[in-house]
């Protein structure tokens, strides 16, 4: 089949009719007409389409070494430096889209699967491992261009270190029963984004599993697959006006909580399972981290320069570059904008082929910038919100322009550079990216996008290579290591 367009990917996850529930209701008909899903859609059916466009398909795809046919650049297992390129290049198209703010654009899971298949060769030869599982997985979504989300938090019942899970009944997802024909798994997980709005689900366990083994495996099912209910939270699009809403109204992802009511895992879709060593180690020892990162971090390189973009037309379109303040507080994102792309750079320059022949980029810079951007991003939005001051209360909607009040607004809503529609568009994506429902979720999702930032910082720690720079210092002072 090969990469799929957008009418393909709507036409296939209408079909799927996933059960999915919405402020207290099971959806029914064509999950690409509710309003809550369609912008959405619409985009991702958009980014599937670019995949053909003849001015950038050679960036997008790459040929199947299958059946020869055009396939997404996102599978592709890179084994030189130039593949990581070429990798990136995909990134920044289908994140310019958005101007980055769609996180779960496909290129991510596909990233992620990838880097899986990679590093099938870490499960064998282990207890209940299947890593010909995985890469025929692998496989299948590569050569159909299939659409996945993921899952990996349980219910936040109890976060107290020492808390271990005794209900009766499941409340974080496990595996209950095992037969014939799989696993059985019952219990819920957390924030699949997108949740219902892929073909796929992808389970997966984070983390040590020394008292809950049940809770360590890893494995793929369709998302219609009977026992499996998504439960959306409310939807943060305004309305479905581009004018009023422009971020929210076409990439408002979703988030859900998937429910598995004794669903069978068929043997085939199982990549491991029972093995609190192996989920502990996995996403470790994988290229997972390297792989994931380099895409998400070529991702908020594009959503800084798309927030440096917005504060430069604000500041023009109200005649305030004269001003010092404004000046240091917009290179500050100049800064982090360029400190993001150096990182990324030597990520890339320091490369190395890894044991299963696959260039991996160097994690360290990576890490860096996975600890950077959580603490960056909400500073970069309170500068949007400061220039825009309050120029980022007063806006009419679109309506307004279409209204007799319209010579009010012409007249008073001018800015220096711009016409009052022209300012108020401006001023309206500057307030959705900031003050909206919409701005603040992108906001707590970057802080939180690899999990705990204090848990990545001590994961740096512990894993960064100090003692060239503590045998330096031990020779200075001519003392031997503790």
């Amino acid at each position: 089949m090969g990469a799929i367009n957008g009418k393909e990917y709507i036409s296939r996850l209408n079909q799927l009719n996933n059960e999915i529930w919405y402020d207290g209701e099971k959806i029914e008909g064509p999950i690409s007409e509710h309003p809550a899903f369609k912008g959405i859609i619409q985009s991702k059916a958009a980014l599937y389409d670019m995949q053909h466009d003849p001015k950038i398909t050679n960036e997008m795809t790459f040929q199947s070494p299958v059946s020869g046919e055009p396939i997404g650049l996102s599978y592709l297992q890179p084994k030189t430096k130039e593949d990581l390129t070429r990798r990136r290049k995909m990134i920044e198209h289908w994140a310019r889209y958005s101007g980055g703010v769609m996180g779960r654009s496909p290129d991510y899971l596909n990233t992620v699967l990838t880097s899986f298949a990679s590093s099938k060769e870490f499960l064998k030869n282990k207890n209940r491992c299947f890593p010909n599982h995985l890469q025929a997985f692998y496989e299948m979504v590569r050569e159909n261009d299939l659409s996945l989300t993921h899952t990996f938090i349980s219910p936040q019942v109890n976060r107290s270190p020492t808390y271990i899970e005794n209900s009766e009944e499941p409340i974080a997802a496990k595996v209950v029963d095992r037969n014939e024909e799989g696993i059985i798994i019952k219990g819920a997980r957390l924030l699949a984004t997108q949740g219902g709005l892929t073909d796929e689900v992808l389970v997966f366990s984070v983390g040590k599993f020394l008292f809950n083994e049940d809770e360590a495996f890893a494995f793929s099912i369709p998302s219609n697959t009977k026992g499996i209910k998504f439960i959306c939270r409310g939807t943060f699009i305004g309305d479905e006006s581009s004018f009023n809403h422009p971020l929210s109204s076409r990439f408002e992802e979703m988030d859900s909580i998937i429910v598995f009511d004794n669903v069978l895992v068929p043997w085939e879709r199982v990549f491991y399972y029972n093995n609190a060593e192996v989920a502990e180690q996995f996403p470790l020892e994988s290229s997972f981290h390297h792989f994931a990162k380099h895409q998400v971090v070529s991702r908020q390189i594009v959503k800084t320069e798309f927030v440096l973009g917005i504060a430069e037309l604000l500041i023009e379109t109200i005649n305030i570059s004269g001003y010092q303040h404004i000046q240091e507080k917009m290179s500050e994102i100049i800064i982090g904008l360029e400190t993001m792309r150096a990182l990324l750079e030597k990520a890339e320059n320091n490369a190395k082929v890894d044991q299963w022949g696959y260039m991996r980029p160097d994690i360290f810079p990576l890490q860096v910038a996975g600890n950077i951007f959580p603490k960056i991003y909400p500073r970069f939005i309170e500068i949007i919100q400061l220039i825009g001051a309050s120029g980022m209360i007063t806006l009419p909607t679109e309506k307004a322009f279409y209204s007799p009040i319209r010579i009010d607004l012409d007249k008073y809503l001018k800015g220096a550079t711009k016409n009052a529609e022209e300012r108020v568009k401006i001023f309206r994506l500057a307030w959705d990216l900031t003050m909206s429902s919409f701005g603040t979720r992108q906001t707590q999702y970057e802080r939180y996008f690899f999990g705990d930032p204090i848990r990545s910082a001590s994961e740096l720690y512990k894993r960064y290579p100090k003692d060239e720079s503590v045998k330096m210092v031990g020779s200075f002072l001519n003392i031997g290591k503790a």
